[in-house]
Order: structure tokens, then C-alpha cells, then sequence
């Protein structure tokens, strides 16, 4: 595929399709779309508030006036405290499952700050220096729930002010618990990163004057032990945010995006946390969001993108774009390596007010068809059933449009990766892969982001058409349908049906719809 991107026009587009004598750029990792449990959900605690459905329809604005008291004020209105996610649900269970094998996540900055308290020595009080206290039931909940689903399973450690001094050497007294409980469970941790964006430094938890130099220290005694007492887990990282002359946002080089932690400026590069270290990576990592949601936009103006804009060039290209900055550095730091995005979402903060609707279907798939004419990898969508962002509605599970996208993704995008020679541009993002089930041909996916045109797509002969879009043709809809079928579940929480219609001679995938060719 040509990297090329035309700016954005009005003109209607026409795109021809072949059935062969694609050039084959890769092959990608089949569990390519994965996700993210946070840590916060496991033990329960404070995660971002729900926007009410009117913010979520775009007729009632959302914003929070900054206080000369800073973030943490904010925070007091923009959190709320949840009881710990139930991974026994048997719809959760269930919707996962369809989805096929993933990697699982379970990480994120509450992990930074954890005591595991698997003999209950606790009573429930967190120890001096950690955030919050991991149960053994809590954990067992998440090695049952792995189990089930049949996915593999990353984490990262404690790495905070209650296991160590900056001076003092890291200790792998609280990993030690994790890895040998997972063990005798049955269920082993797969793969690991050690720390959750640690180029925040102490933003993300680290103790009090914590330096790069320190972290390169305990990266490399973390990485020594995990492969001395487990040497099949997976050693991934830097799982870094920001920093590396990334253009956040709208392109201002000082706005920060990410999770809570980017609102600080003291970030740190890829070479400040891993040049001169001794153990090595076997998969490079970085996390990626568009920018801030507006639960921070009143204090980071420039980091977040309005809906207006969901569907821009420079909006869909953001994810490219890291994926192109962050490449050489996986070719310098863990040359040969996949590339995983350990998490992935539309903006940081939990999400902005669309991220649950169909406006959001068209970045994700452009995500992970982009990364994949880029490099091989994982991409690790930030959440599965958390906050805004989360393809599941929280608590309920109700599934949401994003959903569904990557559910039909995971039926029909094989791992081969073809160049469609097809240039960029605005109504026409147009990707091809084998096919999931085995047969010869392609599919391909045509992505119409003007609002303006409909795209017609010329095909050489008869092809099976998934064709995206919101219900009532509104961008917003928090209902997403399939050849204008509603996609909501049925009794029994049973899935939708999802088929196909045939179409012989062309294809016109009306403004700002979706659509799987398979041919």
C-alpha cells in the first residue's frame, strides 16, 4: 500500500479492486487485535466518570473549568470510585470469547502501585507507599478468566515508593508473588513489561526522585530475574508515552496525550530509558492515544481534537504516524522485534464523548489496518469493558460499535498483508489481507471517511460486502449496523447474526461508512 496521502476534497472517489498480483508486504501476529483489563478494574478504585447520554449524542457540551487548585481538584469531579470488575460474568466471559484468542492485559499505572496481599495480612489497608491492594481471589478471578477465554496474559510490576528507595536497588519480593501464584495456578504469565509509561518517571509512581538512570538500573535486575526464574515469559518494553519528538494532539510540540499521567512535563526518551542497559527486549513497546478526551481539554486546548474532526486525514493518520516514529527506535533498541502498542485508544482520559459511538469504528480500523502496511505487532485496545473507551459498556456489557468492528475483523482480515497500491485519502483508506477463513482471495476494507461523498468501489466479481455504518446514518449512534441491520444482541445475550450481501459489479459505500469486500 502507498503510504501517499492526498489532503482532504470533496470530489466523490473511485477505487478499482483486484484478486491477485497483490505484493505481499508481511505477516501479521493473528492475535494482532488485543486488549487491555486495567489493574484499577481487578481491584477496583477510582477510574473515570460516565459521560451522560446527551454529552455521548453531541447535544450537550462537556467541560470542566480549570482551578488555580491544579489537576488533582479536577480529578475530585471527574472520577468516581467502582467495585472491582466481575471477570465471572458469563455474558463478559462470553462476548470475549467470540473474539477469538487475544492477548490480555492487565496493567496500567494502579499496577505501578499494587501490594499483592495474597495471605490476607493486610485486612484490606493499604501498606505505606503503594495506591491499593491486589487480593489472591481478585487475581485467581483473572487467571480463571484468561483460562476461559483462552488468552495469553501480560502484566507489569510494582515499581513504587512502598517496595524501594530511588537509591535502593529494585526488589522482586511483590513480582515474585504474582509470577509464582500464576504458575501453580495453571495459568503462567506470558509475557511482561516491566513498568507502566515510565518515562512519567515519578507521575507514574515511581519513588520520590526516581531518574532514568534508576530505572535503567531496575531494568535491567528485573529482566535478569524474570529470565533466570521464568525464562518463556516474554520480555517487552519500554511501554513508553510520549517523548521521541512526538506530535501530540493537533501537532503542538508542547501538549502531552496519553492516560492521566501525560498532563506531566517531565517526560523522558526512548534512549534515556533503554540505551546502556545490558538485558535485552524480545518485543518493543509504546502506547498510543489521538490526544485528550474533554475531561482534560480545558487544561491541554491543544491535545484534543474535536468531533468535527474524528474523521479528518490528520485525525485518522495520528496512529500512523506513531507507529512510523516509534519503528526505527524498535529497529535501534530490538532490532527484529514485533512492535506492540500496549495500549490504544481515541484519546486519553477515558475516552472522548464519542469513543463509545460509531465515530469511533472509523479510527479503529484504520489503526490496526495502517499498522499492519507498517510493521508486525499487537495492539492492545484500552479497554475491554472500562470507562468510554471500553468495547463493552461497563458493569452491564452491553457491546458497543467498536465491538463489533473488530469482531468482524478477527472473522475476516487474515494475517497476510498485501500493498493494494492504493494511495491514502480522504474517502478512500483502502487495505487488503488474506482471507481469515483459509480460501483463496482477499479481503479487503474500504474505509469512505468523507461526509460529503459516497465512494464507489469497481470489484472483478462477485464479492460478500459488510457494509458499516451508524444506525440512522448518524455518525453518533451508539447502535452500529450491518447492511443496515442494527448490531444489538438478542435473547440470551446472543450475538446478532452477521452476514453478508452479494454484490456482482461495484460497491458504493455511502459518507462515512465501512465496508469488508471479500472476494
Amino acid at each position: 500500500m502507498s503510504l501517499q496521502r492526498k489532503g482532504s476534497r470533496t470530489m466523490a472517489e473511485r477505487i478499482k479492486l483486484e484478486v491477485g498480483g497483490l505484493t505481499k508486504l508481511r505477516e501479521m501476529n493473528p492475535m494482532l487485535m488485543s486488549y487491555n483489563v486495567e489493574f484499577a478494574e481487578v481491584t477496583g478504585g477510582t477510574f473515570w466518570k460516565a459521560y451522560t447520554p446527551e454529552q455521548v449524542a453531541g447535544t450537550e457540551t462537556f467541560y470542566v473549568e480549570p482551578t488555580k487548585e491544579g489537576i488533582e481538584a479536577m480529578y475530585r469531579d471527574l472520577m468516581q470510585v467502582y467495585a472491582p470488575i466481575n471477570l465471572y460474568d458469563e455474558k463478559l466471559r462470553k462476548l470475549a470469547k467470540e473474539l477469538g484468542q487475544v492477548w490480555v492485559r492487565v496493567s496500567g499505572t494502579w499496577a505501578t502501585k499494587t501490594y499483592y496481599d495474597f495471605d490476607g495480612t493486610t485486612n484490606g489497608v493499604v501498606p505505606e507507599g503503594y495506591l491499593n491492594v491486589l487480593t489472591k481471589e481478585q487475581w485467581i478471578g483473572v487467571l480463571d478468566f484468561v483460562k476461559e477465554i483462552g488468552a495469553k496474559l501480560i502484566v507489569s510490576v510494582a515499581n513504587c515508593p512502598g517496595l524501594h528507595s530511588a537509591e535502593e536497588p529494585w526488589t522482586p519480593k511483590e513480582a515474585e508473588k504474582l509470577f509464582r501464584l500464576s504458575t501453580e495456578y495453571g495459568v503462567p504469565i506470558d509475557a511482561a513489561e516491566f513498568t507502566n509509561e515510565p518515562n512519567m518517571m515519578e507521575e507514574t509512581g515511581f519513588p520520590k526522585g526516581y531518574t532514568p538512570a534508576h530505572y535503567r538500573r531496575d531494568h535491567d535486575l528485573f529482566f535478569k530475574w524474570l529470565k533466570t526464574n521464568y525464562p518463556e515469559c516474554i520480555c517487552v518494553g519500554p511501554s513508553t508515552t510520549g517523548g521521541d519528538n512526538i506530535s501530540f494532539g493537533k501537532g503542538n510540540p508542547d501538549a502531552a496525550a496519553g492516560g492521566i499521567e501525560q498532563l506531566a512535563m517531565n517526560t523522558c526518551d526512548c534512549a534515556d530509558l533503554l540505551e546502556g542497559t545490558t538485558q535485552p527486549l524480545d518485543v518493543f513497546s509504546y502506547h498510543y492515544y489521538n490526544g485528550v478526551s474533554e475531561r482534560l481539554a480545558s487544561v491541554m486546548p491543544h491535545a484534543h481534537w474535536d468531533a468535527k474532526e474524528a474523521n479528518s486525514e490528520a485525525y485518522l493518520e495520528t496512529a500512523i504516524n506513531f507507529a512510523r516514529t516509534y519503528a526505527p527506535l524498535r529497529d535501534k533498541y530490538v532490532e527484529g522485534a514485533q512492535m506492540w502498542v500496549t495500549e490504544s485508544g481515541d484519546a486519553g482520559g477515558g475516552g472522548d464523548t464519542w469513543a463509545s459511538t460509531y465515530l469511533d469504528v472509523l479510527r479503529t480500523l484504520n489503526e490496526l489496518a495502517g499498522f499492519s502496511t507498517i510493521t508486525d505487532g499487537v495492539i492492545f485496545h484500552n479497554t475491554l469493558a472500562s470507562s468510554d473507551y471500553g468495547f463493552l459498556a461497563r458493569e452491564v456489557f452491553d457491546p458497543r460499535p467498536n465491538y463489533f468492528a473488530v469482531l468482524l475483523w478477527n472473522r475476516l482480515m487474515g494475517t497476510t498483508v498485501y500493498d493494494t497500491q492504493e494511495p491514502i485519502r480522504y474517502g478512500a483508506h483502502v487495505y487488503a489481507h488474506s482471507r481469515k477463513d483459509g480460501k483463496d482471495g482477499l479481503v479487503y476494507l474500504v474505509i469512505n471517511n468523507s461526509l460529503e461523498e459516497t465512494t464507489t468501489v469497481e470489484l472483478p466479481k462477485e464479492a460478500e460486502v459488510y457494509m458499516l455504518a451508524g444506525e440512522n446514518n448518524n455518525m453518533r449512534a451508539s447502535v452500529m449496523t450491518l447492511n443496515g441491520m442494527p448490531l444489538v444482541l438478542g435473547e440470551n445475550n446472543e450475538l446478532p447474526e452477521m452476514h453478508p450481501v452479494k454484490v456482482s459489479t461495484s460497491v458504493e459505500i455511502a459518507k462515512g461508512s465501512c465496508a469488508f469486500i471479500v472476494l
